[in-house]
């Protein structure tokens, strides 16, 4: 069996490094704060090319502590791509805002054409999501929220590394959102998650609102929450971070390899946008009958995902929300029943990657 992604193999090349660490933190009784969290903030904001990162619980924590530090809240709307994990939607909702969608474009990013269309006098921020590793055409989106005063925010959870024009994903918006889920170009051994900007105020909002409100223990500023970058978390991810630019140099290659052996397969590969650099979080096709090609791939060893299988707008949670419905946004209903993302991460061989091109091509072929 191919796995979709095998964490195992990662965590062999690094065992050496990663348990000592975790067993020095245990010995010293160290799990809350500390000078390793501190540290991977430094390190990772230096990494992005910012000057502030908050670590917090997870993913979906960042996006929702960035919201609530802008202001955002009930009334306000936000401007998001219907083509996303739940979790960017979901943190919308939870600070009391509208998610409003938009379809996206030949990248899978959001279209800026249709996010100009959906500005109204309640929006009040733009999250773009940098899906499955590439960046979105931020030049235009920025241009969106300059003309109408609005907030831009990155969901860079898949895009750890990726660069457009030459600036890191981070670096590109007035914040951004990291998710070190285990899956991710750089996960955690667990949930973990961080803020990254330049606006100093607004990092200092985020961590206020992520300690219960407070910067000394036991004074409370504002009611808060507890939001927080597990001590042990962040030592696994600063010896990840000083592989992940090579990791992300694998991810690459082997991408490249899929491009080379499926260029005659009738699937639609994914595409690469000018001054961007994709560090393949996923690899991600178009096929037609998709499912019955994946139960196909399963049954000959090739593990595979399917990212994302129902639109946002479709989900039951936002079912009755005005212009939600079906046919509402026509590109990411039809792709929705042709993605599939085939086995990425660093260690796969050449020839795992050789068998897994050759299974898809039989399996488009038919039982």
């Amino acid at each position: 069996m191919i796995p979709f992604v095998d964490l195992r193999a990662q965590f062999v090349a690094i065992r050496d490094e990663v348990m000592p660490r975790i067993a020095a933190l245990c010995e010293q009784g160290l799990f809350v704060g500390g000078e390793e969290v501190a540290a991977f903030e430094r390190e990772f904001a230096a990494f992005c090319g910012v000057g502030h990162c908050v670590g917090v619980a997870n993913g979906t924590d960042a996006l929702w502590l960035t919201l609530l530090a802008m202001g955002v809240g009930p009334g306000d709307e936000v401007i998001l791509p219907v083509n996303t994990f739940f979790a960017t939607a979901e943190a919308v909702s939870a600070v009391g805002a509208r998610p409003v969608f938009v379809d996206h474009d030949l990248y899978y990013h959001l279209d800026p054409a249709a996010v100009e269309a959906a500005v109204t006098e309640r929006t009040e921020a733009i999250i773009t999501v940098h899906l499955y590793g590439q960046p979105a055409d931020i030049d235009a989106l920025q241009a969106v929220a300059r003309r109408h005063n609005l907030r831009l925010i990155e969901d860079a959870a898949q895009a750890h590394g990726s660069l457009y024009k030459g600036r890191k994903a981070g670096n590109l918006a007035d914040a951004a959102a990291f998710s070190f889920y285990p899956g991710k170009n750089l996960g955690a051994y667990g949930d973990a998650g961080a803020v990254v900007t330049d606006d100093a105020g607004l990092a200092e909002r985020v961590r206020l609102l992520a300690q219960h409100g407070s910067r000394v223990k036991y004074h409370h500023l504002v009611p808060g929450y507890n939001s927080r970058l597990d001590t042990v978390q962040a030592a696994v991810l600063r010896v990840k971070l000083r592989r992940l630019e090579a990791w992300n140099e694998a991810r690459i290659r082997h991408a490249a390899a899929y491009d080379r052996l499926l260029a005659q397969v009738p699937a639609a590969l994914p595409g690469r946008a000018p001054d961007r650099t994709h560090v393949f979080h996923l690899y991600v096709v178009r096929v037609p009958d998709r499912d019955a090609v994946a139960r196909r791939l399963q049954a000959c060893g090739v593990q595979t995902g399917i990212h994302y299988p129902l639109p946002l707008h479709l989900q039951p949670a936002y079912a009755g929300e005005p212009g939600f419905g079906l046919g509402a946004f026509p590109r990411a209903e039809a792709w929705a029943g042709e993605l599939l993302s085939l086995p990425m991460f660093p260690e796969l061989t050449p020839e795992q990657i050789e068998f897994v091109c050759e299974a898809l091509e039989g399996a488009l072929k038919g039982p």
